[in-house]
């Protein structure tokens, strides 16, 4: 599993390890907080087409999903 901190997942890079459309890829842009900092929104960016798309944060901590950095 992966370890995802959201107080620093604004700015994180990951990779898609199922690529769809070429998008393998993704940097967090955007993260917004309840007035408790529970994470309510997460959208990550495709590097090579800048597409958006919003996500489930804690999808990220699944290794058959995802993996931390650029590889």
């Amino acid at each position: 599993m992966n370890r995802v901190n959201p107080k620093v997942l604004l700015g994180s890079k990951w990779t898609k390890t199922q690529v769809e459309n070429r998008e393998k890829h993704f940097v967090v842009t955007k993260v917004a907080f309840d007035e408790n900092n529970n994470v309510m929104k997460c959208i990550i960016t495709a590097v090579i087409n800048n597409r958006e798309y919003t996500i489930n944060w804690r999808d990220l901590k699944q290794p058959a999903q995802w993996k931390f950095g650029w590889q």
